[in-house]
Formats: C-alpha cells, sequence, structure tokens
C-alpha cells in the first residue's frame, strides 16, 4: 500500500513551481515526451529546451502520456545561455570527471541546496545530450554539478530517468520539510541573487580587464577564467555583490583609458 503524503502547502509548492528542467541538444524527440511526464508526476511544469534536433513531435507528445501542456508550453531556445539567463542557481547534471574540480552533489544533496535557497530563487535543472553529456563549457555555467551514484559497471541512465530521479529528489526533500514543519526555502536575503545573465556579463568583463592588464593571455589562458567562475558561483552573490564587482572592473577601465 502505498504512503498517502498531505497536501503540498504553498511554500512547498513554491519550491517546485520556481525550478525549470532545461534539456540540451536533445536528439531522441521522445525523451523530450518522457521528460515531461516525469516532471509532471512530480510538481514540475516548466521545461526548456535548448537547440532540440525535432520539437514539437508526435513521438514527444505520445511519451508525455497526459503531459502535452508541459510540451505546449516548453520554450526552445539556441542556447544554454539563453536558457538559464534569468535563473538565480543552476544545476549540470554531470556523469564524467573533470579536470578541473567542482561543486559536485548527489540528487538528494542538490535537492537540500534548493530548499536553502531564498524563496525568490529560480532554480535551473540542466541535463545534456544523450550520447555525451555537457560540454565543460556548459558545466562551467553552473552552480554545482550533480552526479547520479548509478551502478558503476553499467552507468547509461536514459536522459529522462536522470530527470525523473532529480525531480522525485527535490518533491521529496520538499515534502520532508513540510513533514518536519521546516520552511521550504533558507533565510531571506536581503538583495535577489545575481541572475544568470548578469553573471556572464561579470565574467566576460571581467576577462576583458585581465586581458588589458596583460594578467591574463588570451593564446594561453589556461584554467584562469574557469577558477573565477568556480569562486564567483560557489560564493552565490547577490545582484549588488555581483553590481560592486561589476563597478570595480568599470573603474580599472576608466584608469586604463586616463593612461
Amino acid at each position: 500500500m502505498s504512503a498517502q503524503y498531505p497536501s503540498m502547502t504553498n511554500a512547498t509548492l513554491n519550491v517546485l513551481n520556481r525550478t525549470t528542467v532545461v534539456m540540451v541538444h536533445t536528439s531522441h524527440s521522445g525523451n523530450i515526451g518522457s521528460a515531461a511526464r516525469a516532471m509532471k508526476t512530480m510538481g514540475l511544469h516548466h521545461l526548456v529546451l535548448v537547440q532540440p534536433k525535432l520539437f514539437p513531435s508526435e513521438e514527444a507528445r505520445t511519451l508525455s502520456s497526459g503531459a502535452a501542456d508541459i510540451l505546449e508550453r516548453a520554450v526552445v531556445v539556441d542556447t544554454l545561455e539563453e536558457a538559464v539567463a534569468d535563473c538565480d542557481f543552476v544545476v549540470g547534471a554531470s556523469a564524467r570527471s573533470r579536470n578541473l574540480p567542482w561543486p559536485l552533489v548527489n540528487p538528494r544533496e542538490m535537492a537540500e541546496q534548493v530548499l536553502a535557497l531564498p524563496a525568490s530563487a529560480k532554480v535551473a535543472l540542466v541535463v545534456g545530450r544523450e550520447r555525451s553529456g555537457l560540454t565543460n563549457e556548459e558545466l562551467a555555467r553552473c552552480h554545482v554539478h550533480v552526479n547520479i551514484p548509478a551502478n558503476p559497471d553499467y552507468s547509461s541512465l536514459n536522459v529522462a530517468s536522470a530527470v525523473q530521479v532529480l525531480c522525485y529528489e527535490l518533491r521529496m526533500s520538499a515534502i520532508a520539510a513540510q513533514n518536519e514543519d521546516k520552511p521550504a526555502c533558507g533565510v531571506e536575503w536581503d538583495q535577489p541573487l545575481a541572475k544568470g545573465n548578469q553573471l556572464e556579463s561579470l565574467f566576460d568583463h571581467w576577462e576583458k580587464v585581465l586581458v588589458d592588464i596583460d594578467f591574463l593571455d588570451p593564446n594561453n589562458p589556461r584554467h584562469l577564467m574557469s577558477k573565477l567562475r568556480r569562486f564567483v558561483l560557489r560564493a552565490l552573490p547577490d545582484e549588488v555583490e555581483a553590481n560592486i564587482l561589476r563597478g570595480m572592473l568599470s573603474h580599472i577601465d576608466k584608469k586604463l583609458r586616463r593612461n
């Protein structure tokens, strides 16, 4: 007999409503439909597709099994940067190790981190291509990476199944917080968190200034900008803090022009 959970409160539903699933370069349209079904069963409704090979499609609608409304509202964009431009916290699903370590969590830890964010924070759960996942450049746009601890002897997980696991853990953590009478969000911050597009502008500006002052060699950048990204994303800056950094860079620009 299945367990009976109480109705979800508005605060708990808010956690799900402010979370978007982003699918990058999906090759098989059926996976989009299956992911939409997985999302709806867990109470998530926002889907963004980055350059899907075929969408919309009848196969996607068929495999959505009643979640066609999510497909109809799905947004199609050209780049991951567009997909997460208005997001405050980006989670990238990754099954591979990287030369540059990045904050890595399992799905349950990911869900706990999402619940610790301010109630207004918009979250993106990003999954990559069926064969190769997310690129290093795409993963570098994520605050944390989430790895599903599958059987090491057979760790190939269908992308829609990965979406199901991530959405399930987020829902269960929200329910657990509700049942324990805990707030379904972290401490309210005095300013909104910096969004993806704001941080990208910061990184672009930072890179330009570092090149201008001969600190960064564009022909041999090594891991400098990746490490700066990791540092800033790990700090989870708010809009004012990001603007302070931009202001400092602008002041350096002015000094350089005077000289």
